[in-house]
């Protein structure tokens, strides 16, 4: 699953959209209803790397969210996500059939909201695929996401925070 344009943008522009380009003080970014490009101040925003995102799990490592989105799209027929405003119980008990090793300590119900909201804007506007063919090897996906930062200016994202 190729989510290396994608960006959750927060501050003065809210949402995940797709990057077009980046500058030096900012990115510009397409919004994904409408297609229309816009400029994202980076003094205004703060930008996340979708790919880069991941879930703590059990093991002190973390479950990368292509692997999460990967999940729920195979389980989207018997298992459809619950709505991002279910109760927190719900949601727990609908991510542990996602990630069952995620750490219940460090993954908060916001986070769980997070993945399940960007999860359901991009699968709706069809932008999730399987894409088997390609799996980049552990060197090439450091390289990919140290690059984004540098473009973006900011630090890889080990969780999701509000």
């Amino acid at each position: 699953m190729n989510l290396e344009k994608f960006v959750a943008v927060t501050g003065n522009v809210n949402g995940v959209f797709k990057v077009m380009a980046t500058r030096g003080n900012g990115l510009i970014i397409t919004d994904l209803d409408t297609g229309k490009h816009k400029f994202a101040s980076q003094r205004l925003n703060d930008f996340t790397p979708i790919e880069s995102v991941g879930i703590y799990t059990d093991d002190d490592g973390t479950k990368p969210l292509p692997e999460i989105f990967q999940e729920m799209l195979n389980q989207l027929e018997t298992n459809p996500p619950i709505s991002h405003n279910a109760k927190p119980d719900e949601l727990f008990a609908y991510f542990e059939t996602v990630v069952p090793n995620y750490d219940r300590d460090k993954v908060l119900p916001r986070d769980i909201k997070k993945v399940i909201k960007w999860f359901m804007f991009l699968n709706d506007r069809n932008l999730l695929t399987a894409d088997d063919t390609e799996n980049p090897e552990e060197g090439e996906t450091a390289t990919l996401e140290s690059e984004e930062d540098e473009a973006t200016n900011t630090t890889s994202v080990e969780e999701i925070t509000e």
